[in-house]
């Protein structure tokens, strides 16, 4: 029987006013905070979610983070509705900016992320970002991420919703700057087979409330 909860293709393509919700099952956002950044002293440090939806990964922040800040340019019903590329943050306002932003401003998203980040950024994106001429000349020449984490499970993302039946043919990596790494270059790392472990029943429970 066909999986009628197939989660985003290779080509996927959006229209051009849509608000790209694709949630992110909260088990790749733990991956990055056990496998990626685990070095971070979480309990001391706050973070930003600029692009909540329903709170799918500002729920697994907050498992780690001292606090956890979302926001969204839509209103889904968790956090405040705010564009984060025109709301005035301050500048180094939060100790982390982390987001799985609309692909089409994921650029944008780490550029004005950078400015409100004291100490780093982490940026959920396909592994194509790593592409385009405009994103190496604008992003990655002058300021290259510290790590580029390539998850060798795939993250399955289906509009509206997370799902654990799901599958994918997209892969993802987290495409992380470290602001007390300046110095480093860019490291590829591999994030291991972890979803079975950090996978949790409840993580597909809609968040509904306001953080």
């Amino acid at each position: 029987m066909q999986n009628v909860s197939h989660a985003v293709m290779a080509q996927r393509h959006e229209p051009k006013d849509s608000n790209d919700d694709f949630p992110t099952p909260p088990w790749a956002t733990r991956a990055l905070l056990h496998h990626v950044i685990g070095h971070v002293p979480f309990h001391q440090s706050t973070c930003l979610e600029p692009a909540c939806g329903r709170g799918y990964m500002s729920r697994p922040l907050a498992e780690k983070f001292a606090s956890v800040e979302s926001s969204d340019l839509v209103d889904y019903g968790f956090g405040h509705t705010r564009d984060f590329l025109a709301y005035p943050y301050a500048r180094g306002g939060y100790d982390w900016v982390i987001t799985n932003p609309p692909f089409k401003l994921a650029m944008e998203f780490a550029e004005r992320a950078l400015e409100v980040a004291r100490q780093g950024v982490a940026i959920l994106a396909r592994t194509v970002f790593l592409e385009s001429i405009t994103r190496y000349e604008t992003l990655f020449l002058p300021r290259p991420p510290t790590y580029v984490a390539q998850f060798v499970e795939r993250v399955p993302m289906v509009k509206g919703r997370v799902d654990p039946k799901a599958s994918t043919a997209t892969g993802y990596a987290w495409f992380v700057w470290d602001k007390t790494q300046n110095s480093a270059p860019t490291r590829l790392v591999w994030i291991p087979p972890c979803r079975s472990k950090l996978e949790r029943p409840e993580d597909y429970i809609q968040a509904s409330f306001r953080s």
